[in-house]
């Protein structure tokens, strides 16, 4: 085409280039930007058209490709404006030198609130009027501009502060163990909830200062959109508590990030003490009251199992000290129907670094006490997991399915054959019977709680004696913790002074001085655990005491 002609088409369509420039612009100058932008590249494509069937067409072809152009050019990095705050594109990828302000902006945008966000979002991203967005999230009018009007002042505050990241942002906390103490449900304890390391940061950052969900995503240095999931989880499953104005507490247990190894010597010191006395004066109270027990089960025939157990049971539930405290908000109730205080061990600094330690005892861990009902069978276990047992797994391998399939197998209800070989497996496995079919733990006929009735509680002479030191020990103890956990810190300390550990004491002493004969193989299998039931095993003869 000759250029008088092409001149000719500009001249003529120049106004509607320029009509179509202005509805496409935000500006003057920019739909000046545009025109030029259309003019120039229309002029050079009619020099070189031969011919033009539709001109109409040819032309707003050219002009919608030209505008787009200039978006992807140019419009995305000029973005629109939040009150002088450049708000780019989401589809913007070549940021160029405006990266950084584009970083910081989308960081403060997701630090805005989740309904503050779907605003911003709609209106400034997607063009949604106001009205739409009222309609779209189900609130009035005035509500939309409320909240848009306060993105924009936390937006441009936001944007001028310096965000700190807290300090679990720069080195988040680790677990070493996780237990609980209570009824965990189908999912298992919390470890279920607590072993992805997020989930655990987010439960301890509320735990020495209540936080709000933004304060909580500062703390770990991240954006409240990251997590707002994680801790609706973690809030509907008990581990994280709201309190006034939306903060977050828990009542989940951690470790104190110190220890003092001449405090704990001291402890142990007291409770080697009360180990003593137990050993000498509460030991035989217990051997006496369960002397009446004749319809019982022991593999080898050796009583002293049944005994040893009592006493244990005995020392670790029947001696702690009075302590009236509401431990009920300590419990964590999950959405699977788990009840249980949930612990959380953490590496620990010693504090006192030159200390020398005094004492060499073996390790005081025990695990329990540990229940298992059936309400298939009248089967009851209790049982305790510590180094004179040889059992392992812990709670997690200490199945009601065992007990069911042990009484099944004592009342001739299932045999030894491929139909119940699994059963037969998992009993062999746990070595609750043996390759020859004998049972090998311990089995009362009768109720566990007629039982354990029998057992004495400890003469309140000998309580009074320990209470003071005790509860003093306990009050120390409870000050490295936050406020909302002192009374279940100073409940354990004090009224669990007399413990499982106390318990373990007790036995060393009796095995040492020769009042129980050291445990063999098999007798590991059952000490401390006892199936209480209706009927005992076949076998009875070849072992009954």
């Amino acid at each position: 085409m000759d250029k008088q002609k092409a001149d000719e088409i500009l001249t003529e369509y120049f106004p509607k280039i320029y009509g179509f420039a202005v509805k496409k612009a935000f500006s003057y100058a920019e739909a000046e930007d545009i025109c030029a932008a259309i003019v120039e590249q229309l002029y050079e494509s009619l020099i070189k058209a031969e011919e033009i069937y539709n001109l109409d067409g040819y032309i707003w072809r050219i002009s919608e490709y030209i505008y787009s152009k200039y978006v992807s050019s140019v419009k995305k990095h000029q973005g629109v404006s939040i009150d002088g705050i450049s708000l780019s594109f989401e589809d913007a990828y070549d940021f160029e030198d405006n990266k950084e302000e584009f970083l910081r902006l989308r960081r403060e945008i997701a630090f805005l609130t989740k309904t503050r966000r779907e605003i911003v979002y709609a209106y400034y991203y997607e063009n949604e009027s106001i009205a739409r967005i009222s309609k779209q999230l189900g609130i009035p009018i005035g509500t939309v501009k409320w909240h848009l009007n306060q993105a924009r002042n936390e937006l441009k505050e936001g944007f001028v502060m310096e965000r700190k990241i807290g300090r679990l942002g720069m080195k988040p906390i680790k677990a070493t163990s996780i237990g609980h103490c209570g009824d965990p449900g189908p999912n298992g304890g919390p470890e279920f909830y607590l072993n992805d390391s997020l989930n655990l940061n987010i439960v301890y950052s509320v735990y020495y200062t209540p936080r709000t969900k933004e304060e909580i995503a500062e703390e770990l240095g991240v954006t409240p959109v990251f997590i707002e999931d994680k801790i609706n989880l973690l809030e509907s499953n008990g581990f994280l508590v709201r309190k006034a104005g939306n903060k977050f507490t828990t009542y989940a247990r951690f470790d104190s990030p110190t220890y003092s190894l001449e405090k704990q010597e001291n402890e142990l010191k007291k409770q080697l003490e009360i180990a003593q006395l137990l050993a000498k004066d509460y030991a035989s109270s217990v051997r006496q009251a369960v002397s009446d027990i004749h319809e019982v089960y022991i593999p080898g025939g050796n009583r002293e199992l049944l005994e040893a157990a009592a006493i244990f049971y005995g020392v670790a539930n029947k001696c702690q000290l009075d302590v009236k405290r509401d431990l009920s908000p300590y419990y964590i109730k999950t959405t699977d129907g788990g009840n249980y205080i949930a612990l959380i061990y953490t590496e620990r600094t010693q504090v006192d670094k030159d200390y020398v330690p005094t004492l060499n005892l073996p390790p005081m861990w025990a695990c329990g006490n540990m229940t298992r009902y059936s309400e298939k069978y009248p089967v009851c276990s209790w049982s305790i997991d510590s180094r004179y047992s040889s059992r392992e797994g812990s709670w997690k391998n200490n199945l009601t399915s065992d007990y069911e399939y042990l009484y099944e197998f004592m009342t001739g209800a299932i045999a030894d054959d491929l139909v119940n070989a699994d059963k037969f497996k998992r009993l062999r496995e746990r070595q609750f019977i043996s390759e020859n079919n004998q049972v090998n733990i311990m089995v009362v006929k009768g109720k566990a709680e007629d039982f354990f009735e029998k057992i004495p509680e400890l003469d309140e002479k000998y309580k009074k004696q320990f209470a003071d030191y005790a509860f003093e020990y306990a009050q120390t103890v409870a000050r490295d913790y936050p406020p909302q956990m002192r009374d279940l810190i100073f409940s354990w300390t004090a009224g669990g002074f007399i413990s499982n550990a106390v318990a373990l004491m007790v036995m060393d002493i009796l095995y040492a001085n020769g009042t129980f004969r050291a445990l063999s193989d098999r007798e590991k299998i059952t000490s401390n655990l006892i199936l209480f039931t209706d009927v005992l095993p076949s076998d009875t003869k070849k072992g009954n005491a």
